[in-house]
Formats: C-alpha cells, structure tokens, sequence
C-alpha cells in the first residue's frame, strides 16, 4: 500500500552528479563551493515554483559562472577523504557491530539513495546486498534514478531491510519534498517482524545523515522537531551520533503503516539572526 502524499515533485534540481575523479581543493574552497551552489539552487527552485522564469535564467547562469555541477561534484568527493571526515557509512557499521555475524551469513538489503561510491564500508562489509541510485550517476555500479520517480516494490520480497540518506535530504531544495522523502521511504522499507529477534532488533531501519547545523543552527528545526516527524512516521530514533560537522541517525522502523500522520508545517521555533533556515515540512493531504 502506497502511502499519502502531496504531488510529488521531481528531485533533479537536488543533489547533483560526482565524477570519478577530483583534484584537490581546500576545505574551506570545498566548503565554500557546497554552500553557494546549495543557495543558488534553492533560489532557483523557488523562482521555478513562484513561475518567475527570468529569475530562473539568471540564476542558471550565475551557476554556470561559477563552475556548475563540475565545481560542485570536486566539492562533494572531496568531503569523502580520510581527513574530510570520510566515509559517513562508517558509522553505521560501528553500530551495527553487534550483529556482523548474523549480517553476513545473511546479507540484508540497503538502498542507498545518493550514491557516491562502491567502494564505502558497508560496500566492503560482506553484510548486504546493495542498490545504489544517484540522479545523475556517473560511476559503475550506481543507477541512475530519482528516488521520488522510483516505481514502488510490488510486494514484501522487493523491499528494503536498510534505506541509507546520507547527506541527501540537506541536498533537497524545498522543505515539502524533504518530507515527502522521509514519508516516502515507508513504501521501501520492509515492514517490522519478529522473525529472527537478533537481526530484526536493528531492522527494518534507515540511516540518516545530516549537517550538524541543519539540527543545531535552525530556526524550524531541532532535536526533539525531528524525533516527532520521525515517530509520527513509525520511527524511534535506536542510535545517534554528533560531530563538529554531521550529525547521525539510525531511525528503527517499528509499526506498520500509521493510520494517521499529523502536519509538521513550517514554524519557528527557534529565533536569532544567525540560525539558519532549513527545516522539512510534513504534510499529507
């Protein structure tokens, strides 16, 4: 059973392509690079959705101008070095210690929404049985697809043990879609059991990673705003994890379907001129 949703939109104005390879660039020119094409797009997206066409071009350019997706994949791969904090799937195997051995005598499947590589630690694991999409994949391994657009599994046997959203959500331009994504991975997730209480004590679940800032710097959103989207969807926060620059997140799935979901809509909930603005906004109908 799908879920309820507002009209979906397509995410490819969102997270953009990686290329295979990248020159060295600073951590504060990678930093930089991110943040202003991550602002260009938002305002280009919000000039598309008020109908302001020219508003659009112009941004389009100023993009192009300052070095495009090109720029920005360099930016993006170079936050997976060793010494840019890495590989975020690292953290999800320390948590998922325990239950190796059943894992891989087993393997489970992942869908990772936003591949960047088919070489990162749960890759190397031997615990899964992986599917990787990216909106505009460039590597080997990685199908090329909107999560938004992909056709629901049919049955229980087409989906997931385990969704991966590291550092995507942050990468979707509008705060409706972004809720529409958490909603939307309920269609993929395989329902809760108790079939096997080792494994089914951490699974279904869904990984997500965000910027710290995106929790500790908002105006719309914090800690306790986040929990209660989560578990109005079915979800309870079973690990978590801050650093200087991500935060990380294991949300078990523990309900089927909830026969109701509230609105989340936008709402300050924090003031100061320095928080930022990001925030996801849930609603149904």
């Amino acid at each position: 059973m799908g879920t309820k949703r507002a009209s979906r939109k397509s995410l490819r104005a969102g997270r953009p392509p990686t290329t295979k390879k990248t020159p060295a660039i600073s951590r504060r020119a990678t930093k930089a690079a991110i943040n202003s094409h991550h602002q260009l797009e938002k305002k280009k997206t919000q000039a598309i959705n008020r109908g302001d066409h020219i508003a659009a071009e112009a941004l389009s350019r100023e993009i192009s101008a300052l070095g495009g997706i090109t720029k920005y994949q360099q930016a993006s791969l170079q936050g997976q070095r060793e010494d840019r904090g890495g590989d975020s799937s690292r953290v999800l195997m320390e948590w998922l210690k325990p239950v190796v051995s059943d894992l891989k005598s087993r393997p489970l499947r992942m869908l990772e929404v936003g591949a960047l590589s088919t070489n990162n630690a749960c890759s190397k694991s031997g615990c899964f049985e992986i599917e990787r999409i990216d909106l505009n994949s460039q590597g080997e391994g990685i199908l090329q697809q909107d999560f938004m657009e992909r056709q629901q599994p049919k049955n229980e046997e087409g989906r997931f043990d385990i969704i991966s959203l590291s550092l995507v959500l942050n990468y979707v331009p509008d705060y409706r879609q972004r809720g529409n994504m958490l909603l939307r991975t309920l269609d993929f997730l395989r329902l809760p059991t108790v079939s096997n209480p080792t494994l089914d004590s951490s699974f279904p679940c869904l990984f997500l990673v965000l910027p710290e800032p995106c929790i500790s710097n908002s105006r719309y959103l914090d800690e306790k705003r986040l929990e209660d989207i989560m578990r109005s969807l079915g979800y309870e926060k079973a690990k978590s994890k801050a650093t200087r620059r991500l935060v990380y997140y294991l949300w078990k799935r523990t309900r089927d379907m909830p026969a109701f979901i509230p609105d989340y809509l936008k709402k300050e909930i924090h003031r100061g001129s320095s928080k930022n603005n990001f925030s996801i906004v849930l609603q149904t109908l």
